[in-house]
């Protein structure tokens, strides 16, 4: 439950902190959060992963969506990768490591 709780809050405080701001600091949003709710190491990681990349994930469909993808084809012209799996890969591990780095400071 408590991981469930970490990637739901995750995903809505690193939504309204890249709203206003660039788009690492969810890194810190992430970090914060993994410190707070004192789940362990991998459980944090992956909470955050999941988090970030769902809000990346959600914020480059729409984006696509609204552009009528034409950024998209042209990364996709140069990536061997899908432009949306790569913004979700990129997303979801500084999320994991910003939390995952939380959650051991807690330790400490």
């Amino acid at each position: 439950m408590k991981f469930l709780i970490q990637v739901l809050i995750t995903i809505a405080i690193c939504f309204l902190i890249q709203t206003f701001l660039p788009w690492w600091t969810m890194a810190i949003g992430s970090l914060a959060i993994g410190y707070g709710m004192g789940n362990k190491g991998g459980v944090s990681f992956a909470a955050g992963f999941i988090g970030v990349g769902v809000l990346w994930f959600g914020m480059a469909y729409f984006i696509d969506q609204t552009t009528h993808s034409i950024l998209t084809e042209k990364v996709n012209k140069l990536l061997p990768l899908n432009s949306f799996v790569l913004t979700t890969l990129i997303g979801g591990l500084v999320g994991g490591f910003a939390a995952l780095t939380g959650a051991l400071l807690k330790q400490k």
